[in-house]
């Protein structure tokens, strides 16, 4: 770890956190059961989730989507270091912690912009004695920052995993699509690409109800089609892996995920609808629950 990124001064951190606007870092971190959120946060994902009932299946079959994929790469394909964009708040079954499980040696760097992931990011720096990790505190619109800071942690001369995984819903097109290429451009062949993203091709009603809940508390939320969504492969001569820009649980499904711990119910009954979230089991999912689009692709 370099440790650079940890060098922040807590008033520093402090006055970067606004706890009056909600965080998608932190709306998901709700969704996940995390404790790392505020209650503008918890607003936003109830007001998503009374929108879609449904709809913390797109999160959790988001997070198990990258569970699959890098489990993959590291046992099958040898991929040996991962830069993952838009960590957001450290959970269980971390990138390295997946990577490093299969390969000790994994080297991981994370990025993300928000102090509240800065200020928890000792625990994505917990690597394994043979790996490293790193944490770069840097926005997904500066690419060549990026770039710079996880060349000192991976070495570009070897493929990379690129772990873009619900981050573009919430960047434009116009800025979107030339990131993802000079992220692209800099990875060597035989580097892969690790993508979802939120899609309205699907369950547009469910959707687009929660698009509004964001829009109004001023979150960028861009709902890509499927031909979307393959442009990031399609622009940048990517190979899709079988089974291509699939829903989430399709993509190579191992019907491992997690299952929570169940409390008590007398527990469980003194929850509100978004506290029970962390305890549901994904296993009962359907095509109608899901609005995630996830795909793979490996640079020639």
């Amino acid at each position: 770890m370099s440790g650079d990124a940890l060098s922040h001064d807590p008033a520093e951190l402090r006055r970067r956190i606004d706890t009056t606007k909600a965080h998608p870092a932190r709306v998901y971190d709700v969704f996940l059961g995390g404790k790392d959120n505020y209650p503008v946060d918890r607003d936003a994902a109830a007001a998503a989730l009374a929108a879609n009932p449904r709809g913390y299946l797109d999160v959790r079959h988001n997070r198990d989507f990258l569970r699959r994929a890098v489990t993959e790469l590291a046992q099958r394909d040898g991929i040996r270091q991962f830069l993952d964009i838009g960590t957001g708040l450290p959970t269980a079954e971390n990138v390295h912690q997946i990577a490093q499980r299969v390969a000790p040696e994994s080297r991981v760097v994370y990025v993300d912009n928000d102090p509240v992931v800065l200020a928890h990011a000792r625990a994505l720096l917990t690597s394994g004695p043979d790996g490293l990790t790193d944490y770069i505190d840097a926005d997904f619109k500066d690419p060549a920052q990026i770039l710079e800071q996880a060349a000192k942690t991976l070495d570009f001369d070897q493929p990379v995993a690129l772990c873009l995984v619900a981050i573009l819903h919430f960047v434009e097109d116009e800025k979107a699509y030339p990131i993802v290429r000079e992220l692209l451009d800099a990875l060597p062949s035989g580097s892969r690409l690790v993508l979802s993203h939120l899609t309205e091709d699907l369950n547009p009603e469910n959707i687009r109800a929660v698009q509004r809940t964001y829009t109004e508390r001023g979150f960028t939320f861009v709902l890509r089609s499927a031909a979307e969504v393959d442009r990031f492969f399609t622009d940048n001569s990517l190979e899709l892996a079988a089974p291509g820009v699939v829903p989430a649980h399709h993509w190579r499904p191992d019907h491992a995920a997690p299952v929570p711990k169940q409390p008590e119910a007398a527990y469980l009954a003194t929850l509100d609808d978004i506290e029970r979230v962390r305890y549901a089991d994904i296993d009962d999912v359907t095509d109608a629950d899901i609005n995630v689009y996830a795909a793979v692709g490996r640079k020639g």
